[in-house]
Parts: C-alpha cells; sequence; structure tokens
C-alpha cells in the first residue's frame, strides 16, 4: 500500500518539479492531487516524463482528510491559510515556505544534515523545507563539522533568478532580448536590471543593513546544525536561469587540511567533490543544473585564520534546494513514521 499525496503549488516552478522527482525516485504513491489556486483549476499537470497528466483541484475547496502526505510548494501565502488545516485533517506538511522554518515546534530538515528532526514532526505535523541557499551549503559543511567543529563561516552566495520564481526568469530573458535589440529595461521583479548585472540585494532589508535572505542562513544553519556556530552572509542575485553558487570560508575549532576536507567530502551523502585543479576542473551552476547532487570545488586552505578552509558549492537550487530535499523529507517520514509504503 502507498501513499496519497497532495502536492500544493503544482503550476509553479517548484510544484513541477516536486512532480518530476516523485516520479523520477519512484516515490510508492497510490494517488497524487494536484493543488492550486482557483485561477489554476483545470489546468494539466504531467507527472514527471510518465505522461500521466493530472487536473488541478482548487485548494480553496481540497479536503486533505485522508491524504498522507502534502508538499506546500506555493509560498507563505497558501502556507499561513492552508497548511494547518491540512495537518489538522491528519496531513503531514512539507512546507517550502519560509513560514515555519524558525517555529520552534517545527522541525526543519536536510535529511543528509539532521534526519532524527523528523520524529518532532509528530507534535504540529508540519515540517519546513529550508531556504534554497542553506540546504546546498549545510550538506557541504555538516561532515566537515562532524570532524573538526565549525566555528565560523562566511559566505556569498550567487543566486540564480529561478530562486524568484518564474517571474524572475521572465525577467532575465525579457531583459536580455531587450538589451541585445536596443530597447528599455525596465525592472519589475528586481530592484535594478538583473540582465547583465549582480545585485547584492535578495529579500527585504532589516534594521541592521542584513537582508531577511543573509539572516535565513544564518538562523536555519544554526537551527540545522548547531546553534553555536557564527555565520555571516552576502546574498547576491545573478543573471543565470538555474543553479546557485556560493563561495564558502569556515574556521574550525580543529585542524582541517584540504586534503582532508577532500577526502571527507568525497564519501559524504548528497555531495559530488570535483576538484581538479585545472582548467575547467570545477562545476558551474550550468553544469549542475538538472542534477541532484551539491557539487563541491577549489578546496583549499586559508592561511588568514588558523584552521582556515575555503570552498565553491554549487546546486541546482529547484531540487535541492526546494524539490528533491522536500521529498527526500517525504522519503524520511515514510521510513520513520507512516510506514506504509
Amino acid at each position: 500500500m502507498g501513499y496519497r499525496v497532495a502536492v500544493v503549488g503544482a503550476t509553479g516552478n517548484v510544484g513541477r518539479e516536486v512532480l518530476a522527482i516523485l516520479a523520477e525516485r519512484e516515490f510508492p504513491y497510490d494517488e497524487i492531487a494536484a493543488v492550486a489556486s482557483s485561477r489554476s483549476v483545470g489546468t494539466e499537470v504531467e507527472i514527471g516524463d510518465t505522461g500521466k497528466m493530472i487536473k488541478c483541484r482548487n485548494i480553496e475547496h481540497f479536503d486533505f482528510t485522508g491524504w498522507d502526505i502534502a508538499l506546500f510548494a506555493a509560498g507563505s501565502g497558501p502556507a499561513k491559510d492552508y497548511a494547518a488545516k491540512a495537518a489538522a485533517a491528519g496531513c503531514y506538511v512539507i512546507d517550502n515556505s519560509s513560514l515555519y522554518r524558525m517555529d520552534p515546534d517545527v522541525p526543519l530538515i536536510v535529511p543528509e544534515v539532521n534526519p532524527d528532526a523528523i520524529e518532532e514532526a509528530v507534535k504540529r505535523k508540519i515540517i519546513a523545507n529550508p531556504n534554497c541557499s542553506t540546504a546546498q551549503m549545510v550538506v557541504a559543511l555538516k561532515p566537515l563539522h562532524d570532524v573538526a567543529t565549525i566555528k565560523r563561516v562566511v559566505v556569498s552566495t550567487y543566486q540564480s533568478v529561478s530562486g524568484a520564481g518564474k517571474a524572475g526568469m521572465d525577467e532575465l530573458f525579457e531583459q536580455s532580448r531587450a538589451i541585445f535589440v536596443g530597447d528599455a529595461v525596465e525592472p519589475r521583479k528586481f530592484t535594478k536590471q538583473i540582465a547583465f548585472n549582480v545585485i547584492p540585494h535578495i529579500d527585504v532589508f532589516l534594521d541592521d543593513g542584513s537582508t531577511k535572505e543573509e539572516w535565513k542562513m544564518v538562523v536555519e544553519t544554526k537551527k540545522i546544525m548547531d546553534p553555536k556556530i557564527k555565520v555571516q552572509a552576502t546574498c547576491v542575485r545573478v543573471p543565470v536561469f538555474v543553479g546557485h553558487a556560493e563561495s564558502i570560508t569556515l574556521e574550525f575549532e580543529k585542524e582541517m587540511t584540504a586534503s582532508q576536507a577532500q577526502d571527507i567530502l568525497r564519501e559524504a551523502p548528497g555531495i559530488m567533490l570535483v576538484d581538479k585543479r585545472e582548467d575547467g576542473g570545477y562545476v558551474t551552476p550550468v553544469e549542475c543544473a538538472g542534477d541532484s547532487a551539491t557539487y563541491i570545488s577549489r578546496v583549499r586552505e586559508d592561511p588568514t585564520v588558523e584552521n582556515g578552509l575555503a570552498l565553491w558549492c554549487v546546486s541546482d537550487n529547484l531540487r535541492k534546494g526546494a524539490a528533491l530535499n522536500a521529498v527526500q523529507i517525504a522519503e524520511l517520514l515514510g521510513r520513520r513514521i507512516l510506514k506504509k509504503g
């Protein structure tokens, strides 16, 4: 007997990716419901490349009773309106928005990093999926932290426009085309021109001068891994369609050489080490798009601090940063708690 799974926000970038990954990983479902807003009712979406099409149902009238898992990929608004209702109906919610991430009664999970936190899900039947930039970073950090204990992280992100949804991807395409033909460029989704530019601003500004995206990386890393880790983040939007990259500098309590780190990362779950120290011997966002791994390159010692290390981290933000991690949580939920499949 398999699971009854509802995908909320099924017509969006992440929702469609969730459907694709459920099929790709052969998740043991008996039934899948595509759930969306009223304007998408009747729209057909495909479950991966299976050729099976399902019609979207209206979330306003959807009854979660009898459904095992709801994968929410629709943003904080729908999560606020319907996640608790779904949980009250007995359906476990895996939410990709930021709404529940810092709720002390809701586990924030990256399965390669803190799988045991799934046991906390029985309290509220809600599980939070971390921010895309946090997810790939903690996958890279956890195996190193287990060996040498990370004291401090300084990270600069290079985040693709797909992190801002379809509107972000459309804006990059439209602005690029406009520049080539000599038309005016009008920023709409982003605060400044994104084509052939970088913008050091993701989400709203906070009182201390950081942005909310940067704050998320700080607090989520502490919640998922270790509250004692100090994190400084600078988050930048770049003109790339899919794939987030991060330049990460680490300071450890114990000695960690580049060679030791490479050996650890080579064997770590969810990671592919590509570090040839030659032209092209590293991974870029274009190469990671459509892949499930978190890629690590440019591992080297940082001589400016004691026990310092620097590395380059790249991942498909729509997959590990969102849809894949959500499906992995669903798999973990099935193995540890539901035990139906």
